[in-house]
């Protein structure tokens, strides 16, 4: 239940950070922390230092040395006290002191990458809440190297593409994805609530996901669910009854060993489909077989923005308030971002979210969102589950 080290992504961020002659990478993030070490944290406290040549350290709580030590691509791993009764300090000062101490230990002094400018990281193991740096964590650097200079443009840029390994394991929570939602949609009935039908699709991600195949550790899933009238994008479930002749949308997530998905799908309890979803339906996949065929290698990301959005208002309907594409991997949500705001194309080894949707004033809606991986020929959707839910 690991991985080989990843040889590719780790040799392309040693080949960025001597571009910009970085001695070494210091990251707390959880996802920065997975991606360069392959260990996902319990609690976010843990720390990666990791230099331009020779091995990284990683820096954990004691009672997570030998989880970290069956996952880790490296043997250099220093335990730290969650609690200590002679330092009453909280983990993350520990954690911080041990990264301070190797800089020193290993002459890694010069020139330093750390997460300097970050709009979001991924959740630690624990999913609930994820620690957060403060200036003190900041201004410590300062005081051992000589320039402490922005790291994450530097793994933005590496992350944005996917290597082989990191796709299979979105492959993976992709299918746990489809699985669950098979399993649901053999349970879901009119009449049973939103909540019911959610916390059902959780669970099964959670019972079939730890241990699949051999080759999983932690699996959650994450959902929003609404049925009929209450399909509303940004609101929370509620736990409205499921209704038939109307669909009910799953907005959810599997993060499997620190890599998600991201998805929108959605089913009929029972029924048909009234005419106004039967045509809206009709009209989102139309748009959204438009969608995946532009994205190809060397397309503008801002031209899908605006080609989505144009399609769905020609077709008369209101544009969504939410992004219609974004990056997966570590996170949900990561970089690229296409959008008008944006610039940049797509490349190959990309994977993003392409997610067309419309809603009702007064509630109800439709979205279909799936993950694509942009290979050199065009856009390959990584989750079997079906969109047109007829």
């Amino acid at each position: 239940m690991t991985w080989p080290v990843d040889t590719e992504k780790l040799d392309r961020v040693r080949a960025a950070m001597a571009d910009q002659d970085l001695d070494a990478l210091v990251v707390r993030a959880p996802d920065q922390v997975l991606y360069l070490t392959n260990y996902w944290s319990m609690k976010g406290y843990a720390m990666a230092v990791f230099p331009r040549e020779g091995e990284p350290t990683l820096a954990v709580l004691v009672p997570q040395v030998e989880d970290a030590a069956e996952v880790a691509w490296t043997t250099d791993i220093r335990p730290f006290a969650g609690y200590h009764p002679d330092d009453p300090r909280p983990p993350s000062a520990r954690s911080l002191e041990v990264a301070l101490d190797v800089l020193r230990e290993k002459g890694l002094t010069g020139r330093v990458g750390i997460e300097l400018s970050q709009v979001s990281q991924g959740t630690d193991r624990m999913m609930g809440e994820p620690t957060v740096f403060t200036m003190d964590y900041f201004r410590a650097f300062e005081e051992v190297v000589d320039e402490v200079v922005d790291a994450v443009p530097l793994l933005t840029r590496a992350r944005m593409i996917k290597t082989p390994q990191e796709l299979e394991r979105m492959r993976i929570a992709n299918e746990l994805a489809a699985l669950a939602l098979e399993a649901v949609r053999q349970d879901i009935r009119p009449g049973m609530s939103t909540a019911e039908v959610g916390a059902r699709w959780e669970g099964y991600v959670h019972q079939i996901g730890v241990g699949y195949e051999g080759r999983v550790r932690m699996a959650r899933g994450f959902s929003l669910v609404w049925s009929g009238d209450g399909i509303r994008t940004f609101t929370p479930t509620k736990g409205e009854p499921v209704v038939a002749d109307e669909p009910t949308l799953f907005e959810i997530w599997v993060c499997a060993d620190g890599y998600w998905n991201d998805l929108t799908k959605n089913m009929l309890a029972a029924g048909e489909l009234t005419s106004r979803y039967d045509r809206l339906l009709s009209d989102l996949l139309a748009i959204f077989d438009e969608a995946i065929a532009y994205a190809r290698p060397g397309a503008e990301m801002a031209g899908l923005d605006r080609l989505i959005r144009r399609r769905i208002v020609e077709a008369g309907y209101e544009e969504p308030s939410h992004p219609v594409s974004h990056g997966v991997g570590a996170r949900a949500h990561e970089p690229p971002w296409p959008h008008q705001a944006a610039g940049g194309t797509l490349e190959a080894g990309m994977v993003i979210a392409i997610e067309p949707g419309t809603y009702f004033p007064g509630g109800g809606g439709l979205r279909l969102e799936d993950n694509f991986w942009i290979g050199d020929d065009g856009a390959v959707k990584l989750c079997r589950y079906e969109d047109d839910f007829r």
